[in-house]
């Protein structure tokens, strides 16, 4: 199977679902944070950059848009490195990146400086440790998975709330310089969250079991190199439909944070008070992550959670603009949801071999929209001269993305197997295993191949790949207990 998941690990390990995966999960919560704050908390500055530069609200809009194409353009890129290097040296080089951009950029002295250096330079070093971090999350966790992705994306409103007022205070006593300077040196924080991502091993004691079983010097021949980027995904339907309701709704997902607070100044709020309604956003966002996390977690609603993602989307396009502050409290409660549900999805429709390729070709599709959608509300600001129009246009995109993942996953996805892995972790009762053995027997006789020995717990550790997957297959449809009718 193309597209290593982790560091080329080991296959069959297990994933812990704790011990050095909570250093995981915290390095992955700040890198989260630095992610998707960024894009959002640069906009505190672009009041003072219209002024210097002498530019439009669409101009300045580029800069939130090219960070935030890179983080998702780069995401094929990003694959293939983390295949090729492993996730720990990719992101510690691109912590450099991420700081270097910053640090340039307080040396610009024109509009299009600031797209290379803040969009392009931090751009590309966030996308390599973003897209690595979530890769190794979900290696480390498989049933907290749910809690972990939804502690994991806590990350971003947490930094939002510390980095919109810092970046307020930076620049009124700074200047916009000297606060992307400093900003820049509070980026080298990633290199020491990339530090943490330990490539995940088996332990000592399975591996000594191993090598006495006869499948053992088998195990050791070598194996095939694996694919840098695995194309196959895009065969399935269900990625196919997720991919196409992304995209379209990050078109409109992050035009509110960025206009939020340009709004409030044009209403004659103080500096202050505007940057406060990102940090109220922020706190809202905060606790509906992890609670999301533990719904979507109940095995009730797991098998589902396709559907509660498009709750939230659909939530959080419906949303209208009573007050700024009553707005930012829903919003974030929304944004919350769909941030903590987005991967957890995508997770469950491509499986933990097919992550690591999925997720980079996901970004690539959503970067088109995430380049046009700021930059177009902004020309629709500059045309109209009305905010509402930007808000309402972003809440439509938003609920158009909710109704084509709902309505694709009801009327296309009808039945779908489970991953032959998988269904051989089920328990299975003496009888359906003694079945499962005299099915493989048959087959045997002619083929020249060895014979299934009974595993423990019921699993069977001797029949080669093709085998499995056409006899579990087989008395999966005649217990009729093995199929899915969601993703």
């Amino acid at each position: 199977m193309g597209g290593a998941v982790v560091d080329n690990g080991p296959p069959g390990v297990k994933a812990p679902d704790g011990g050095w995966g909570w250093a995981i999960l915290a390095g992955c919560f700040v890198i989260t944070g630095f992610s998707y704050a960024f894009p959002k908390a640069v906009s505190v500055f672009f009041k003072e950059l219209i002024r210097d530069f002498d530019v439009r609200y669409s101009d300045t809009a580029w800069i939130s848009s090219i960070l935030l194409a890179m983080l998702y353009g780069t995401g094929p890129l990003c694959s293939v490195l983390v295949n090729r290097f492993g996730c720990r040296p990719v992101m510690m080089v691109g912590g450099l990146f991420a700081s270097l951009g910053m640090i340039l950029a307080s040396f610009a002295t024109n509009i299009v400086s600031i797209y290379l250096c803040t969009g392009v330079i931090t751009g590309l070093g966030l996308a390599l440790n973003f897209q690595p971090s979530l890769i190794m999350l979900n290696r480390y966790f498989s049933q907290k998975r749910p809690l972990a992705n939804g502690l994991a994306a806590a990350g971003s409103p947490v930094a939002l709330c510390c980095l919109s007022p810092l970046g307020q205070t930076l620049q009124y006593h700074f200047g916009w310089r000297g606060g992307f300077l400093i900003l820049g040196g509070l980026l080298l924080n990633c290199c020491a969250c990339g530090a943490l991502m330990r490539p995940l091993l088996p332990s000592r004691k399975p591996q000594e079991l191993e090598e006495t079983t006869p499948m053992a010097a088998e195990e050791k021949k070598p194996q095939p190199m694996k694919k840098l980027l695995d194309f196959s995904v895009v065969k399935d339907r269900g990625f196919i439909i997720y991919t196409i309701a992304a995209s379209t709704m990050v078109l409109g997902l992050f035009v509110p944070p960025v206009f939020v607070v340009s709004y409030a100044k044009d209403l004659h709020y103080e500096d202050t008070k505007s940057a406060l309604l990102l940090t109220i956003l922020g706190v809202v966002d905060m606790f509906a992550r992890p609670a999301s996390g533990l719904i979507a977690g109940m095995k009730c609603i797991r098998p589902k959670s396709v559907y509660l993602f498009s709750f939230a989307m659909i939530f959080n396009g419906q949303l209208t603009m009573p007050g700024l502050v009553v707005f930012c409290i829903f919003f974030g409660m929304s944004y919350g949801m769909v941030g903590a549900l987005q991967f957890e999805v995508l997770m469950a429709i491509v499986g933990t071999e097919k992550f690591s390729s999925a997720i980079g070709l996901v970004l690539l599709m959503e970067a088109v929209a995430v380049l046009v959608g700021p930059p177009g509300a902004g020309r629709l600001l500059d045309a109209t001269d009305n905010y509402m129009y930007v808000f309402l246009l972003a809440g439509c995109e938003v609920t158009l993305s909710a109704l084509v993942l709902a309505l694709g996953n009801f009327l296309c996805i009808s039945r779908k197997q489970e991953d032959p892995e998988a269904k051989m972790e089920m328990a299975m009762t003496a009888s359906e295993k003694e079945g499962l053995n005299r099915m493989v027997e048959v087959e045997g006789d002619g083929e020249d191949k060895e014979e299934p020995k009974g595993g423990e717990n019921g699993k069977v550790t001797g029949v080669i790949a093709g085998e499995e997957v056409m006899t579990v297959k087989e008395m999966g449809e005649e217990a009729g207990e093995n199929t899915e009718t969601s993703l």
